[in-house]
């Protein structure tokens, strides 16, 4: 069994290395060498007579980047989508008037989202009604369930 420790230091040492991968593969350079992988490939096809180990190459090539390039992705997409989550909490809690039961919001169940948008769906549309009929379409009215 791996401990705590051990396992957070090699989710920390992969982090690092998504994070950096991410930065380097994300890159115009990167972009012009796997453009340049794929020109040298198709110029190479005549000299191979365009044969099936010559297109196993750049399939399996292909094939072996993505599935490696999916986890990388994935976990600087779960990092940034967490900081974004934690920012917004900050910016709910410290903001006068506003609803502090909208934090984590991310952890509650499809069908508890559902209701608290349907809150909020009903809130805009009286702000519209309210704005065809004159009135102001500002402020921050209570969110009340029925």
């Amino acid at each position: 069994m791996v401990s705590k420790s051990t396992a957070s230091r090699d989710s920390n040492v992969f982090s690092r290395f998504a994070n950096y991968a991410s930065g380097v593969f994300g890159s115009a350079t990167a972009f012009g060498a796997a453009l340049g992988v794929v020109i040298v490939w198709g110029v190479t096809g005549p000299f191979f007579a365009y044969s099936d180990t010559w297109q196993l190459i750049i399939n399996t090539g292909t094939t072996i980047v993505t599935f490696l390039m999916v986890f990388m992705i994935q976990n600087t997409q779960n990092r940034d989508s967490a900081a974004i989550q934690l920012k917004l909490d900050e910016l709910i809690r410290s903001t006068q008037g506003a609803h502090n039961a909208l934090l984590d919001l991310e952890q509650l169940s499809a069908h508890d989202l559902e209701e608290i948008r349907a809150l909020y769906q009903e809130l805009a549309e009286k702000a519209r009604l309210n704005k065809k009929s004159g009135w102001g379409d500002t402020g921050t009215p209570d969110v009340n369930p029925a």
